[in-house]
């Protein structure tokens, strides 16, 4: 049997992009079939966290093929059927609000979109600086969608930003296990 293929989409959350590069790395050994997706931000920024040249190379390495990054680049993800899962680390504020609320104008939330047609699992890695504040309703919103499933999350640092929140990206894995199975890992917050 072929091994699942696995949408792979990071957004501007650029103080997690190393973590999450980490986790892709390991989750490579479980799932080798790999498509990387880059928002539009995320493929452009440099920023004080690093370049952005330097993730991109970093990312297409690990997944052994090119990034996709543009609306043309991710529209065929649809009608192809090319994803079994789609993994969105780190899903922003940003991303959470455009998805919950039917926005496709980025290679992220298009290529979402896409996948949705085929009623298979999309797995977001929350982190936002307003999960607890303007984003709580969107993330509530997609928690009652279906084949919407949330990597375990918590608040990163509730005495001086008490409305972030974060996922634990070492749970990526085995949320997508659980995805694939149709079921939300658990306990969901931490």
């Amino acid at each position: 049997m072929e091994a699942p293929a696995i949408g792979f989409a990071m957004c501007g959350s650029f103080c997690t992009f190393r973590r999450v590069l980490d986790e892709l790395e390991a989750l490579k050994q479980r799932y080798p079939n790999l498509i990387p997706i880059l928002s539009d931000v995320s493929s452009a920024t440099d920023n004080r966290f690093g370049t952005a040249a330097s993730f991109s190379e970093r990312m297409e390495k690990i997944c052994g093929r090119p990034i996709l990054k543009t609306l043309t680049d991710v529209e065929p993800i649809g009608p192809t059927k090319l994803l079994d899962a789609l993994v969105i680390a780190p899903g922003t504020g940003n991303t959470l609000a455009k998805l919950a609320n039917g926005v496709a104008d980025s290679a992220v939330t298009l290529a979402c979109k896409a996948h949705l047609r085929n009623d298979a699992p999309v797995v977001i890695a929350v982190s936002t600086n307003d999960g607890l504040g303007g984003n709580a309703q969107n993330i509530g919103k997609l928690l009652a969608r279906k084949h919407f499933y949330f990597v375990p999350f918590g608040q990163d640092d509730a005495a001086e930003k008490p409305c972030s929140l974060v996922a634990d990206f070492s749970k990526i894995g085995d949320t997508l296990d659980a995805a694939l199975d149709g079921k939300q890992i658990q306990p969901l917050l931490l």
